[in-house]
């Protein structure tokens, strides 16, 4: 029986993926604040933005699995408002569970894996990071952090047998859109946050199911060669593929316009 990991699952994307591995019959432990376990999945407390726990977690899935197969850093969540008016402690909250939680985490499992030379660490990015989404700057610099932080890491674990892959997600109808921190601050210059905001929230809320994003990131962990990046949804795959042969002025100006 093979062992998963996934931080987050305890609602969303996590929890659907946390159920799907295990009805595929894998063991799996998820990492969350709030979460409780079930007859198929184990939950261990956690807060990913301490490296002390995410340390003693990874210690107690090895106490009771012996391994660790495949990790899957998913947990995070969003904020919105103008960059001018972002204060610095919601931007460091934002960058702290986005970025510094999967540095956490992954840092707390990586010793295991490189001791038995093998293993696949995922990581749940984001649309956005390629396509950075106008008053949500910051979540989009979050995923852009954990893009850049899956290439490199690639190059540095292929010696150990082990496999970084990015699912970058589109819109996906979770309980995240309501979890978002909304800022209105200094909409009296910037009269477009609420109706930005809005529509971006009409796109999530309409989006796919959490259970189509699950069932990508078992098919990545499953794979013999994962490719590093991945899209989930195939509306989305044009999207990136066009940001990638248009210019970028261009793109960025329709981005500015859908917003």
């Amino acid at each position: 029986m093979k062992t998963v990991v996934i931080t987050g699952g305890s609602s969303g994307i996590g929890k659907a993926t946390a159920a799907y591995f295990a009805q595929k019959g894998w063991r799996v432990f998820e990492w969350s604040r709030s979460g409780t376990s079930t007859e198929s999945v184990t939950h261990i407390a956690c807060d990913v933005t301490s490296p002390e726990e995410t340390q003693a977690a990874a210690r107690e899935v090895i106490r009771q699995a012996g391994e660790i197969d495949v990790f899957i850093s998913n947990a995070g969540f969003g904020i919105s408002g103008a960059v001018e008016f972002t204060t610095s402690e919601d931007a460091h909250r934002q960058m702290e569970v986005n970025f510094f939680g999967a540095l956490n985490s992954v840092q707390a499992v990586l010793p295991y894996m490189r001791e038995r030379k093998a293993g696949r660490i995922l990581f749940t990015s984001s649309v956005a990071a390629v396509l950075s989404i106008p008053y949500q700057s910051l979540y989009s610099a979050s995923k852009a952090a954990i893009n850049a932080l899956a290439l490199a890491l690639q190059n540095e674990v292929r010696a150990f047998g082990i496999h970084v892959s990015v699912l970058m997600p589109g819109d996906v109808s979770t309980g995240f859109t309501a979890a978002r921190n909304k800022s209105e601050e200094g909409m009296n210059a910037y009269v477009n946050i609420r109706k930005a905001v809005a529509a971006m929230e009409k796109d999530e809320q309409g989006g796919m199911a959490p259970i189509q994003m699950a069932k990508q990131l078992y098919s990545i962990a499953t794979r013999r060669c994962p490719a590093p990046q991945y899209v989930g949804g195939a509306q989305y795959k044009l999207f990136c593929f066009l940001d990638r042969i248009l210019p970028k002025r261009f793109v960025n100006w329709v981005v500015g316009r859908l917003y």
